[in-house]
């Protein structure tokens, strides 16, 4: 029994002192095998429809398609989008650790890709970041107070994309979690609508899961894009 509603998401099993759940993020090389990449099936063909749309789309969004710096530059963000992907949907399978409703990964991910957008940004396109801190038209007696509110809105990039995936996560599967653990002192009849709306929230889990790594995945994407 747990002692509270949120060790559910606390990495408590362990062997030789060595947490167990956080295998969970290695889980997903399972569904990458030699296969896929040496025999064309239904699951490869699949796969490389959903990375060539996703590649045109983050090339748009990356600027000049033409400009000999951002070429590869997509498959990056298409790296982190199939990352959060199968991380976010193996937690929807029972007794499988979802990583990546802990801000360990999720701050550690958005982090990392903020301070190298950041240091490449400041180090070869000084004078592009400065100009970015003012927008086009402010007025003289604003641009203090503007340059202060988008510093403040960029420090906070990576709190905002972290947070924002870390809670999608978890509000899905506490509520999941608090219709279970009403079922055993219910009716059939309750009963089996419970277990239907557990299905429906199954469904809506699914579809957060998507929606959530490629929205984290365009919003990474278009911090890159002002950099350059």
């Amino acid at each position: 029994m747990m002692n509270n509603l949120f060790s559910i998401f606390d990495p408590s099993t362990n062997l030789f002192n060595l947490s167990l759940n956080w295998i969970s993020t290695f889980l997903g090389l399972m569904f990458i095998p030699y296969s896929f990449w040496l025999i064309p099936n239904r699951h490869y063909m699949f796969w490389n429809i959903i990375i060539y749309k996703l590649h045109n789309e983050f090339k748009n969004l990356l600027g000049n398609s033409n400009n000999s710096k951002i070429n590869g530059s997509t498959f990056i963000f298409i790296s982190l989008f199939s990352f959060i992907l199968f991380n976010n949907f193996l937690g929807l399978f029972p007794y499988i650790f979802t990583s990546t409703s802990h801000l360990t990964i999720s701050l550690s991910l958005s982090l990392t890709l903020w301070l190298s957008f950041m240091i490449y940004g400041w180090i070869n396109n000084t004078q592009h970041m400065f100009i970015h801190l003012i927008p086009q038209g402010t007025p003289t007696i604003l641009m203090p107070f503007m340059v202060l509110i988008e510093s403040i809105s960029n420090i906070i990039r990576p709190g905002t994309l972290a947070v924002r995936l870390t809670a999608n996560m978890i509000a899905g599967h506490l509520l999941l979690t608090l219709l279970s653990s009403s079922t055993s002192n219910t009716s059939s009849y309750m009963l089996v609508m419970l277990i239907f709306i557990q299905i429906l929230l199954l469904i809506l889990e699914s579809a957060v899961a998507i929606i959530q790594s490629y929205v984290i995945t365009v919003l990474s994407t278009l911090y890159s894009s002002e950099v350059n």
